[in-house]
């Protein structure tokens, strides 16, 4: 895939040029409440006219996202310093204010994830000596115990969930419409 997919470890603001998908895997939350209009603004002039985005995200019930904002709690703490889970509202209100993407469609991921965060903190456990050898202490291997329980537990209770968001630009939109016409005619031909 290497011709026809270019990997870039850039920070988003500093992007430059256009481009016909993006994808933000579990990045967003480390972004920051402040600067989510920014985030989607900036994705959305990168993209083509015909471009196509996938967003995976952390997502936080709507009627707790204030308080995850405001709050000084252990993720925004210790994990993400200054961080912030969005809200499906959230992302709604910056893509119809700071963008011409529209959502195309929603996958939920959340039933899936309190088993893969209980196989990531068993393999964080059959890891631990390895760790050590990386001079990662006992207080740190500790904090990463926590941060696995905590969005295990955040998933099974559903506060949190994780959501596959598929953002179009309007020509893609277009185009989709017209493939899918021309299917039609083939498939009733």
């Amino acid at each position: 895939m290497a011709d026809r997919v270019r990997v870039l470890c850039e920070d988003y603001r500093d992007l430059r040029g256009r481009y016909t998908k993006l994808a933000s895997i579990e990045m967003i939350e480390a972004v920051g409440w402040r600067d989510f209009g920014t985030f989607f603004a900036r994705c959305s002039s990168l993209l083509s006219e015909k471009g196509r985005m996938l967003l995976q995200a952390i997502v936080i019930d709507d009627r707790a996202y204030g308080v995850e904002k405001a709050s000084r709690s252990f993720m925004r703490t210790h994990i993400f310093p200054n961080g912030c889970l969005p809200s499906l509202e959230v992302i709604a209100r910056c893509l119809a204010r700071r963008t011409d993407m529209r959502a195309l469609a929603l996958t939920d991921l959340t039933p899936h994830y309190p088993q893969t965060l209980r196989r990531w903190r068993s393999n964080f456990e059959l890891a631990s000596a390895r760790l050590s050898e990386l001079g990662y202490d006992e207080p740190f291997r500790r904090l990463w115990r926590m941060y696995l329980a905590y969005c295990e537990a955040g998933f099974v209770e559903r506060r949190i969930g994780v959501v596959q968001l598929t953002l179009d630009k309007p020509r893609q939109r277009e185009a989709s419409r017209s493939r899918a016409a021309a299917t039609a005619v083939a498939s009733a031909a």
